[in-house]
């Protein structure tokens, strides 16, 4: 089966997230492109704030252990949908395999 291929331009990030994740626990798979003109709703500062608190997040003992913190547009992306998927068992992970997140359009997925 030919994979879903979503143009997330002007999409809003946590609709489209969790719309994508109950495509991938139902066995699809899923390719996002332009992912950098992905839209987060509300106000930009307070936007700007809460991802700045969630920067300051580490841990006490070795920072080269995590927690690691993406700033690329795709890894936010799949981040968020990860958070809606249970990554931990063998059908969320199973399911976290169909999902590439791409920033711009790849010669191979231009819709």
């Amino acid at each position: 089966m030919a994979p879903i291929v979503i143009d997330a331009r002007a999409h809003l990030l946590g609709r489209l997230a969790s719309v994508v994740a109950q495509e991938l626990l139902a066995g699809n798979e899923v390719v996002i492109v332009r992912c950098e003109a992905i839209n987060i709703s509300g106000d930009f500062q307070v936007n700007k704030w809460k991802y700045l608190q969630f920067l300051r997040k580490r841990t006490n003992t070795n920072h080269k252990k995590g927690p690691f913190h993406f700033r690329a547009p795709s890894k936010i992306m799949f981040r968020t949908i990860r958070g809606m998927v249970p990554h931990k068992t063998s059908r969320g992970k199973a399911a976290m395999d169909h999902l590439k997140c791409f920033e711009g359009c790849p010669a191979p997925t231009t819709p």
